[in-house]
């Protein structure tokens, strides 16, 4: 883990050390992207990580001329789809989109064939987006106080989904009921699409999910939101208070991100890192991002690479903590 660790440091200085913005000429001498570009997902489509990459694959399409082609290859909580960027060839056109998931599978997996802050380069982050605590409206609850004190008088008789053990809702989820100290029971699904179907089905009665694609299903009224994770309301639902309101100190956040294989061009890790981040200062992005809730979050591949070590320490912490495994 420390050699990992160093290595993604010196990766990401080395980055740093390049002409980054506005070098026009180094640009031109990149002839990428020759071909259509692969943006891997390691979940399925509907959640919150295919969202955001479906908003940014349509902008760099636009962008850069070749066609930015998400790719479902969900598995093994994103780890299927990670392996499969890690062993494509590192030329630019296989990339791909992750979040906190993959800094937590460092820690819940043992026995990867690969790990995730050594074979994957930082390229570029995409946003930030508050999670949100949702219930299904038959529950008779309105706030987390009412959920806190039903969970309480009927322990282990609710369900809380979330989109796969040890995935940022879990975790999420899992800290909620330690710092609440409440008794849920944990329904794991194979991504958030599947689990908020059966949230709004009622097979499962509350999930903490990325906004982005629980917001649609709260603005119709399948679903009820009642706390954001974040310490202050989000811009998207001012009406629905912070979770820490109820539960001092709690606060979760997701992020989406792009990287490449280990080995791609500093190049061609520039040319696409300026692109996204122009992408990130268009209005015509930032709104659309704002719409779904999120908050853009431009910066060099270094900062990328620090997001990546803190998120890592942060969630083994957790992991480890709440003794969570794997089935």
């Amino acid at each position: 883990m420390v050699v990992a660790r160093r290595m993604l440091l010196t990766r990401a200085l080395a980055f740093a050390a390049l002409p980054y913005a506005g070098s026009r000429h180094a640009i031109a001498e990149v002839a990428f992207p020759s071909r259509p570009v692969r943006l891997v997902v390691g979940f399925p489509p509907g959640g919150p990580m295919d969202i955001m990459a479906r908003v940014v694959g349509q902008w760099l399409s636009t962008r850069m001329g070749q066609p930015f082609v998400v790719e479902s290859r969900p598995g093994a909580g994103g780890n299927l789809g990670t392996e499969a960027v890690v062993r494509a060839i590192p030329d630019g056109h296989t990339l791909l989109v992750f979040g906190p998931v993959n800094t937590i599978n460092e820690t819940l997996y043992e026995n990867l064939s690969f790990v995730f802050s050594r074979d994957i380069e930082p390229v570029a982050g995409l946003v930030r987006v508050p999670l949100v605590l949702v219930v299904h409206p038959s529950l008779p609850v309105h706030s987390v106080p009412d959920l806190i004190a039903h969970a309480l008088a009927s322990p282990g008789r609710i369900g809380i989904a979330s989109a796969g053990n040890g995935t940022p809702q879990h975790v999420a989820a899992e800290l909620f009921k330690r710092m609440a100290g409440v008794e849920m029971v944990h329904v794991p699904y194979r991504g958030s699409g599947p689990a908020l179907a059966d949230l709004i089905g009622g097979q499962v009665q509350v999930m903490i999910d990325a906004m982005p694609s629980a917001i649609e299903h709260v603005r119709s009224g399948r679903l009820r939101a009642i706390a954001v994770t974040t310490r202050t309301r989000a811009d998207m639902l001012p009406e629905v208070p912070s979770l820490s309101d109820a539960v001092p100190g709690y606060e979760v956040s997701s992020w989406y991100a792009i990287g490449a294989p280990r080995g791609t061009p500093f190049e061609v890790i520039r040319r696409l890192s300026e692109e996204i981040n122009v992408g990130l200062a268009a209005p015509a992005l930032t709104q659309r991002f704002a719409q779904l809730g999120a908050q853009v979050m431009p910066g060099t591949p270094e900062d990328l690479g620090r997001l990546i070590i803190a998120e890592t320490d942060r969630w083994r912490r957790v992991v480890r903590a709440a003794d969570i495994k794997l089935d």
